[in-house]
């Protein structure tokens, strides 16, 4: 791509100003890679959600209640061909109290995660089961609920709403079709797109996620953050691929979280008003700090020790030495000038944003004159 025709101070001021970025553009701020170039796109980045959500950010508790899952994805380690890995599937009461232990610490949200477990998908016994854990979960804590189940079946999806999830994620992990079928082997792509315009029709809210590090290109990154826009996800994140034992990709060699940075400050700019998570599930709390200056404004995957529960890319990473904690999280916030919010500023903002309101946290800060960069 030659970037000759391209002034970054002139394509940064575009989002300050509220004009949107062409793909081109993306494209490009996706590609940087000198550190004085990357700072600057950081800094804008900060900015912007500074605009929207204060030094604000919010808290997601996660509970991995089910290590099955009935896909071979080639990036996972909990694909269903893997004898390496020792699973496991929580009984409706010890995901009650990991869930009522992550609302005491002090999280905004809980995420019940799982493989796309047969059991559990089962439709005369295992879909009632999920229905039923979602409203338990909904009821026990009083705080929203966000349910990544992979593809769920549609006539599913309306009953999660009913029980009272607030959320529904799935990832896509890239938005073309043919790096897709390499990493989701056997899987429908436009089966599990239509999981989110189908909880988006039941009036929930919807995470999309892509993957980063598998061989995609700029301009499937650049597809991706456009197609996350024109869907209206509700929060959006990249996660960088770690290597895992007993994968096909296991082989494909560790990469930096580099790219994943650039990701995280270019979907700000382009969804400005979007949730972007920092995961603590790939570089644990080290990497907390670098991926909410890149523009973050969650922190995703806190997991409680001593439960016997596991993170997905780095299953075991901090969690028993009680590092993915909010007490832990607090510090690191603290440090960089950023806080916590309040359980009712999440709640008002989930509330509004189901409601199409837009986004209640606007600050409406000081005006940031582009001359400061350019």
């Amino acid at each position: 791509m030659n970037t000759d025709r391209f002034s970054l101070p002139a394509i940064l001021c575009k989002p300050v100003e509220g004009t949107p970025l062409v793909r081109d553009e993306i494209k490009y701020l996706l590609g940087l890679e000198k550190k004085s170039e990357v700072e600057l796109l950081q800094r804008v980045a900060r900015l912007v959600r500074t605009k929207h959500f204060g030094q604000k950010v919010f808290l997601y508790g996660f509970v991995y209640f089910s290590t099955y899952c009935k896909n071979n994805c080639t990036f996972c380690h909990y694909r269903r061909d893997n004898r390496e890995v020792a699973r496991y599937r929580k009984n409706e009461s010890e995901v009650v109290e990991a869930a009522r232990n992550l609302r005491d610490s002090g999280v905004h949200l809980i995420d019940l995660t799982m493989g796309e477990d047969p059991e559990m998908f089962h439709p005369d016994f295992g879909l009632k089961r999920l229905v039923r854990l979602t409203g338990k979960i909904r009821s026990e804590t009083g705080l929203p609920v966000m349910l990544s189940p992979g593809a769920a079946p549609e006539a599913a999806i309306s009953e999660f709403a009913k029980a009272g999830a607030e959320w529904y994620a799935c990832y896509q992990e890239t938005h073309t079709e043919s790096l897709f079928d390499k990493l989701r082997i056997g899987q429908s792509y436009k089966e599990r797109y239509a999981t989110k315009v189908e909880a988006k029709s039941n009036g929930m809210l919807i995470e999309e996620g892509i993957l980063t590090g598998v061989g995609e290109t700029l301009d499937d990154i650049a597809d991706s953050i456009l197609a996350m826009k024109e869907m209206k996800a509700d929060q959006v994140r990249a996660m960088t691929f770690v290597p895992q034992k007993g994968a096909p990709l296991e082989s494909y060699g560790a990469v930096t979280s580099n790219r994943e940075l650039n990701v995280i400050s270019v979907m700000r700019l382009v969804l400005p008003d979007t949730l972007i998570p920092a995961s603590l599930d790939i570089d644990g709390l080290n990497g907390l700090q670098k991926r909410l200056l890149a523009g973050a404004n969650v922190v995703t995957s806190i997991v409680p020790p001593g439960r016997g529960l596991a993170g997905v890319a780095n299953s075991s990473l901090d969690i028993e030495e009680s590092r993915r904690t909010v007490d832990s999280i607090k510090n690191v916030l603290q440090f960089i000038g950023m806080e916590t919010a309040t359980a009712e500023e999440y709640r008002h903002w989930v509330e509004d944003r189901m409601q199409g309101e837009g986004n209640p946290m606007q600050m409406g800060g000081a005006s940031v004159n582009c001359r400061y960069w350019s």
